[in-house]
């Protein structure tokens, strides 16, 4: 009876672990997003909401734009304050609507999405000159960015307002925290690229989560 039992206790000892890694290799081939993995390239520019075009007669260029350096791209559900100076008909707060498409008076929708405050408020100048302001100055300030997501293997999956420098373990705190599945050390963070691609970014406890974001808490195996 012992010689029987001998082998099978043998065998469990030293298949389990042989079974236990082709499982996980098993999980890891079942990936089935198919969104490209891409390097965590930090923005470049600073924080500078504030630009204004300062247009001189007779052009949109020069020493007026040269203190505008904010890159944020903005996005859908971004609010904006934007301010016609000398017009209060065509001053105040608007919001970027779902496909980042900006409706002001007189000159309609303009395709904001992707644009820094600077791009939009040229767009906006190029529009209102000359048919109904000659040489405007327009200044456009964000506001509010738009909000973040953190999905996956948190107790409260959703979306959460945008906080300037929060990290993906600041996000995953003001989602309610981790389950008892999660993986805690690496997550994926999806977001569009500068060619408006989707992309994942692998991130750590400690990347930065821009607005926009959908940060992705995986399940572990074991």
């Amino acid at each position: 009876m012992l010689a029987s039992t001998f082998p099978i206790a043998l065998l469990r000892r030293w298949c389990l672990p042989w079974a236990t890694l082709a499982l996980a290799g098993l999980l890891a081939a079942c990936e089935t997003d198919p969104t490209p993995i891409v390097a965590d390239v930090p923005p470049a520019g600073g924080a500078l909401q504030l630009t204004t075009t300062g247009l001189p007669a007779g052009g949109r260029s020069g020493a007026a734009l040269a203190g505008a350096t904010s890159d944020y791209r903005l996005g859908p559900n971004d609010r904006t304050r934007i301010i016609v100076f000398g017009q209060p008909g065509l001053t105040g707060e608007f919001v970027l609507d779902g496909d980042g498409t900006l409706a002001f008076p007189l000159v309609g929708s303009i395709p904001a999405n992707g644009m820094t405050p600077r791009e939009l408020q040229q767009a906006i100048a190029s529009k209102l000159d000359p048919q109904y302001l000659r040489d405007p100055n327009v200044t456009v300030e964000v506001l509010t960015r738009r909000p973040f997501y953190v999905l996956g293997e948190v107790q409260k999956p959703g979306n959460y307002p945008y906080v300037t420098g929060i990290t993906a373990l600041h996000a995953v705190a003001m989602a309610g925290g981790y389950t008892y599945r999660a993986k805690t050390t690496e997550y994926f963070i999806k977001r569009l690229d500068k060619d408006g691609k989707m992309v994942r970014v692998v991130a750590k406890p400690e990347t930065i989560v821009r607005p926009g974001d959908t940060l992705e808490v995986r399940e572990r195996y074991f």
